[in-house]
């Protein structure tokens, strides 16, 4: 941390031409040091873990990895300070407006980046980054919700005959294009709908992203093989094995409650 003099700033956001916006704007200001920047929210994790920047404005809506992603793959408590930038409506916005220190509703002027800025200054000299985590942490707790409740079953559509499939059933889900190959007692089964929105309809107690393109039922893990740089083969107890990534490690260690 480096107080308010030379800050060292990410920009997320998956537009290049809003990213730009932002960094002309910093650029301005004589107390902003470095400026990177991140199209997408597996970059923006890679950054704040290698170059801990002591300011993140992050774009909320964004694909695969949004915004939100990018915090709960980091952890709310690790987290540098962070101003989110969004075109949600004022509605929506209220989840934010108590927990986050700022937000930026696109478009928005030159004067309302800078009254933001003012209050990034003054939260740097007065705030812990811990304090603000926790903040991050309930909000990331009470954000709405694509979905009312759960699912326990998913229907499978194929060869003009439907199945229902048990989620508790389900080994691990990985990515195939836009839609996912279910992985179930060994044979593999196409659902139509994306890996991030159907993470938001599984329960966490029981999935956890593991990497950018799988997600596992953690009682299908027999064991944990180290590979390197922090990364982990999980072998499954059907004997497939899929990649824990160092991105998604942390989620895995706060599923469990301790370090792996």
């Amino acid at each position: 941390m480096t107080g308010i003099e030379n800050m060292r700033v990410l920009v997320v956001d998956d537009e290049a031409p809003a990213r730009q916006r932002v960094i002309d704007l910093l650029r301005r200001d004589p107390q902003v040091g470095s400026i990177t920047e991140a199209a997408d929210g597996q970059a923006a994790v890679e950054s704040i873990v290698e170059a801990r920047p002591d300011l993140v404005l992050l774009d909320v809506q964004m694909p695969e990895l949004d915004g939100l992603g990018v915090i709960d793959a980091i952890g709310p408590a690790e987290m540098p300070l962070t101003v989110f930038i969004t075109a949600y409506d004022q509605h929506a916005l209220r989840a934010f407006e108590a927990n986050a220190l700022d937000y930026l509703l696109k478009p928005f002027s030159d004067e309302r980046f800078e009254g933001m800025m003012a209050r990034v200054k003054t939260r740097l000299d007065e705030r812990s980054l811990r304090e603000f985590g926790q903040r991050v942490m309930k909000m990331v707790s009470t954000a709405p919700s694509s979905s009312d409740k759960r699912w326990d079953r998913l229907v499978v559509k194929a060869g003009g005959t439907t199945r229902f499939v048990r989620v508790v059933d389900i080994d691990w889900i990985e990515a195939a294009g836009v839609y996912v190959n279910l992985h179930v007692a060994g044979k593999e089964l196409l659902y139509r709908a994306a890996l991030n929105e159907l993470a938001d309809r599984l329960d966490p107690r029981r999935f956890v992203r593991v990497h950018r393109s799988a997600i596992v039922n953690i009682e299908s893990i027999l064991q944990l093989e180290p590979i390197s740089h922090g990364e982990f083969d999980a072998v499954l107890r059907n004997g497939a094995r899929t990649r824990v990534s160092r991105t998604y490690r942390a989620q895995l260690e706060k599923r469990l409650g301790q370090p792996l």
